[in-house]
């Protein structure tokens, strides 16, 4: 059966393509910056004041500069019980934990997804982003899957979320091709369990600390058009479902980057690390070594550089994404 955005222009396997000829093509040769750190962020200020557009990608370490943070003080919050019965030691390694019935795993990730999804980051780094670009012609790709970027108001029809979110669940069933909102759900799980709002009507641990550590039976979450059960929409193999919403934003993203391959654009990496470099970090080296007009600019903790090749109209920034976009 043929489907709607069959014929559109696929923008992920675009990217992929790019990102894999980056990494035959470049050398190992790399550029970390020149010039203060000052002079780094005057630079940017220009790019970001005379780009025809800017394209942001965006990875983990942006959210974790929010305060989104898997481990330590809101792991220990939130998921106390789950670390003291099973020694989970954060929220990332928990979702892959085997617990021992679905009532208990299903308990995990509705904290999981409320905490990491229905809630505003702890720090305004998105919203500090947001004033920055909101006057310029821009589009975002993500592989985060924490929908912070609409929560602080950026354009959803300007937003490609390559990897899911958060917000959504999809059947086992590999023939229902669709997502369905977990919202509702959540918010039930969540109070099953004994969370409290707060006069902001956001859940809080009950002033007793007491917490279940698994929902009813009933509130497990099944596929409303077969009954089957279901799953995150998370990419984490080929399963992954791309529902037409995923399509569309794909195509928007391919139409967006084709209409100003060849106009003076700032390629703006936020927080990319080395676990998916080929949707995000290399196709941005490639596309800014393929338009002489283009700039790169890359911020992160720790892992900021870019290829010899295009150190030349490249930004390389050491340090916290919030500390920084404040400085802009």
């Amino acid at each position: 059966m043929k489907n709607l955005y069959d014929d559109m222009p696929n923008g992920y396997q675009e990217t992929i393509e790019k990102g894999m000829n980056a990494v035959r093509y470049f050398s190992r040769s790399m550029f970390y910056g020149k010039g203060s750190k000052e002079e780094q962020i005057s630079r940017l200020k220009t790019e970001i004041k005379e780009a025809d557009a800017i394209v942001i990608g965006a990875g983990a370490g942006l959210s974790t500069s929010a305060g989104f943070t898997y481990s330590g003080e809101r792991f220990e919050k939130y998921f106390y019980d789950f670390a003291k019965r099973f020694g989970i030691r954060d929220m990332y390694s928990g979702g892959f934990y085997p617990f021992p019935s679905e009532e208990i795993r299903w308990a995990w990730w509705a904290r999981h997804i409320y905490f990491n999804r229905y809630i505003d980051a702890p720090k305004p780094v998105y919203r500090d982003l947001l004033k920055i670009v909101d006057h310029k012609d821009y589009f975002v790709i993500t592989t985060n899957v924490d929908h912070q970027f609409q929560r602080a108001g950026f354009d959803k029809k300007r937003l490609f979320y390559t990897q899911g979110d958060y917000g959504l669940f999809q059947s086992v069933n590999p023939a229902i091709q669709k997502t369905f909102d977990n919202e509702e759900w959540v918010m039930k799980a969540m109070e099953a369990q004994g969370f409290v709002r707060d006069n902001q009507g956001v859940f809080q641990v009950s002033i007793d600390g007491k917490l279940l550590m698994e929902i009813p039976s009933e509130l497990i979450p099944k596929c409303p058009d077969d009954g089957s059960d279901m799953t995150m929409n998370l990419r984490a193999d080929d399963s992954f479902v791309e529902d037409e919403g995923w399509h569309r934003a794909s195509a928007v993203y391919s139409d967006f980057i084709r209409r100003h391959e060849n106009l003076h654009v700032l390629y703006l990496e936020l927080g990319v690390g080395a676990n998916t470099p080929v949707i995000i970090k290399y196709p941005f080296w490639q596309m800014t070594l393929a338009n002489e007009k283009a700039a790169y600019a890359c911020l992160n903790y720790g892992e900021s550089f870019c290829p010899e090749e295009i150190a030349d109209r490249s930004i390389c920034i050491d340090g916290d994404i919030a500390t920084i976009l404040q400085e802009l």
